[in-house]
């Protein structure tokens, strides 16, 4: 599974924007809007959202799931709990 937090926090770390993802994924801009709009968890049709997940892996940008380990290398950042975040 893929959230659209996620979708979005990758694409800030490759910097780029909305209309890239969907060219490095072969999928349509509206595809790509439709899937960072939603709440939660991404739905739309499977071959799109593997084509999605493949294109960040392919730019660097490991997607990883809740309770799963990491075993890649290289740096990045990983949401604790979601939600709003806190003011210290």
């Amino acid at each position: 599974m893929i959230t659209s937090f996620q979708m979005r926090a990758a694409r800030a770390l490759l910097g780029i924007d909305q209309k890239t993802l969907a060219e490095l994924a072969g999928v349509s801009l509206p595809t790509i809007q439709r899937m960072e709009a939603s709440t939660g968890n991404v739905r739309g049709v499977v071959e799109t959202l593997i084509k999605v997940v493949e294109a960040f892996d392919r730019a660097g940008v490991e997607l990883i799931g809740e309770q799963a380990r990491s075993d890649g290398g290289g740096r990045g950042v990983r949401l604790k709990e979601p939600g709003q975040p806190r003011r210290v």
